[in-house]
């Protein structure tokens, strides 16, 4: 469901930055900056690093694109 929100300018000035440089249009990029927030909130022992990691881990399980572990 999409809604219409204010947020500041600089917000969205700062979003269009990041965005052009990871290709990613403004609205995806405040997106993803809030998912990134949501996880590091429940979260706060992990590092922003490793909530990437699982970000793409999760993704790249969404896709099929994971092989099992063979322990031993």
């Amino acid at each position: 469901m999409a809604i219409a929100i204010k947020i500041s300018d600089e917000l969205v000035s700062e979003a269009r930055r990041y965005a052009e440089v990871y290709s990613r249009s403004v609205p995806k990029q405040i997106e993803y900056w809030s998912r990134i927030g949501k996880i590091a909130e429940e979260n706060p022992d992990l590092s922003f690093d490793f909530i990437k990691d699982i970000m793409i881990a999760q993704q790249e399980a969404r896709e099929d694109d994971v092989t099992p572990y063979r322990f031993g």
